[in-house]
């Protein structure tokens, strides 16, 4: 009786284990589309204010040099 028990909550588990991985997922999509539209829209934005050149001086690339460290966009 025990491990017909056992083998239940087993499975219980397991589906709510994998539900729980498909939420997290959609809310990981969700997110990156979210902040996918941010990023284009700060793009754009930035593009219009500053324009196209001193838009990339603001990443400190301005003499050539990156100093190893890779900027944001």
């Amino acid at each position: 009786m025990g491990a017909v028990i056992s083998s239940i909550a087993r499975a219980i588990n397991t589906v709510i284990g994998g539900i729980a991985m498909v939420i997290v997922s959609v809310v990981s999509a969700i997110t990156m589309v979210i902040l996918s539209i941010w990023d284009l829209f700060v793009d754009i934005l930035c593009c219009r204010c500053r324009g196209r050149r001193s838009s990339r001086s603001i990443f400190g690339r301005r003499s050539g040099r990156s100093y190893g460290t890779t900027p944001m966009y």
